[in-house]
This record gives structure tokens, C-alpha cells and sequence, in this order.
């Protein structure tokens, strides 16, 4: 199995860059599935159900997510239904909407990370829960971690290491340097990268992210402008064991 992961996508440059790349990466690469991840697709922040539509026509499989994700109420309901998108699977259990998405046999997980975020539940017991009782069908599991501390990401990545056959980091939108897979046959990243405007300041347009600095005053950024970076990462899995045999990072610009 073949999975193609997705970083942050941004606003419409980002969906754009997904559109126009995507069918020829899933011909290319011979890919099975895609899972991207949508927490800010539209307009910088948040999902909604055109953007989330989108992104599904352009040939993503499914959407994870992360602390944007309740940006836009009208996404709410498609997080109970058979719609793939997710939210992070330990947020509190009365939250709305599920943590898990299975196609295939390939389990697509969200989770969120707590170091410098807010307070979530544990993602390391989540997992824990979820391994000793996976959904029907599960061979292959990929977790997308959205989380800012390298620290909790590649604890986490060695925790679930000849558990899972993937930990892809998200949330930072800044690619790092770390592919590999884990001795016990867990493709890792520490941070996917983003599918965003190159001359941006993670995203957004510089100017207004430097102004914030500045005077500290908050206020709505606008998604940046100009050629866009698509950052990927092609997981290879055995479908046998259910542990990966290679990740290789894809990146590519588009004007």
C-alpha cells in the first residue's frame, strides 16, 4: 500500500496547488490512498463543507485536522457522518464528531498534540485505547500528529514505533529533515510542511504577521501570495505487517 500525506493545506493557493499537482502524483507514484490535512483550507482557518468538497474532487481520500477545526460550525455535522474528515480523536469524548476514518483497511487517525497548545486529552493513552480495539478491517493505521513540540511529536512517533505504520507530524507548517523509518518499522516526520504560499510567514502574508509582532494586537491574517510549496510524504507499507518500508518527502512548486 502506497499512501500519500499531505501537509497543511492553505486557504485557496493551497487547494489551488493540490488541484493542479495531485492526479499526476497519484499516477506517478502509484498511490492508493490520500489523506491531507484541512484544518486550514479555508481562508487560512477552519474547514468548511465547499472547501472540504474541494479538496475530495481534487482525489484527497481524507481530512484530518487539529485545533481550527471548530473555526466554521457548519463543518460540525459532516464530523459524525460518513464524511472523511476528522477531527483529533483525543479531544474530550463529548466533543462532536470522531478521531478515526477507515478506508480500505488504511485507518486514518487525527490527534492533537498539549505541549504549547491547550488541554487536550492524552494522545499517548488515546492510542493506546484505540490499538487495543481498532475498528473491523483495520491492517494498516497512519496517525497525523498536529502538534508544536518536536519533543511530543518524535516521543510520540518512538512511543507508537512497530504499533502504527506511520506518525506524520502537521501543525508547524515548516518541513524537517527527519523522514525516516523507525526501528520498528514506523515512517515518521516531525513535520510534514505546509501546501502554502512560498513567500509567506508560514502561510500568511508577512507584513501582517510581522505588524502582530510588532504591536501585539490581534486581529484576522490574510492567507500570503505568489508561488506555492507543496510538501508531501509518499508512505510505503507492507500490507502483511502493517509497518512501513520507506517514506520519501515530495516537494514541488507551483507559480
Amino acid at each position: 500500500m502506497k499512501v500519500l500525506v499531505i501537509g497543511d493545506v492553505i486557504g485557496s493557493p493551497g487547494r489551488r496547488a493540490v488541484s493542479h499537482l495531485l492526479p499526476g502524483l497519484r499516477r506517478d507514484y502509484d498511490i492508493d490512498y490520500v489523506v491531507a490535512n484541512g484544518e486550514n483550507v479555508a481562508g487560512g482557518l477552519g474547514i468548511t463543507r465547499s472547501t472540504l468538497a474541494e479538496l475530495c474532487a481534487a482525489g484527497v481520500d481524507v481530512v484530518t485536522s487539529g485545533n481550527h477545526i471548530w473555526h466554521h460550525p457548519e463543518i460540525i455535522d459532516y464530523l459524525a457522518d460518513s464524511h472523511p474528515i476528522v477531527r483529533p480523536l483525543n479531544y474530550p469524548p463529548a466533543a462532536p464528531g470522531r478521531g478515526t476514518h477507515l478506508i480500505g483497511g488504511l485507518l486514518v487517525v487525527s490527534l492533537i498534540g498539549r505541549t504549547f497548545m491547550a488541554n487536550y486529552d492524552c494522545p499517548f493513552r488515546a492510542m493506546d485505547a484505540l490499538l487495543a480495539a481498532p475498528p473491523e478491517g483495520t491492517r494498516v493505521i497512519v496517525v497525523d500528529f498536529h502538534a508544536e513540540a518536536t519533543s511530543e511529536k518524535v516521543a510520540l512517533g518512538r512511543y507508537l514505533d512497530g504499533r502504527v505504520a506511520a506518525v506524520l507530524g502537521t501543525h508547524t507548517h515548516v518541513g524537517t529533515i527527519d523522514a525516516r523509518v523507525l526501528p520498528g518499522g514506523t515512517a515518521y516526520v516531525t513535520d510534514i510542511g505546509m501546501v502554502g504560499p512560498v513567500d509567506s510567514v508560514i502561510g500568511v502574508d508577512p507584513a501582517e504577521v510581522i505588524q502582530r509582532f510588532l504591536t501585539q494586537i490581534p486581529g484576522r491574517l490574510a492567507v500570503g501570495k505568489g508561488p506555492v510549496d507543496f510538501t508531501a510524504m509518499v508512505v510505503s507499507i507492507d500490507d502483511a505487517t502493517g509497518r512501513a518500508v520507506d517514506i520519501q518527502r515530495l516537494r514541488e512548486t507551483v507559480d
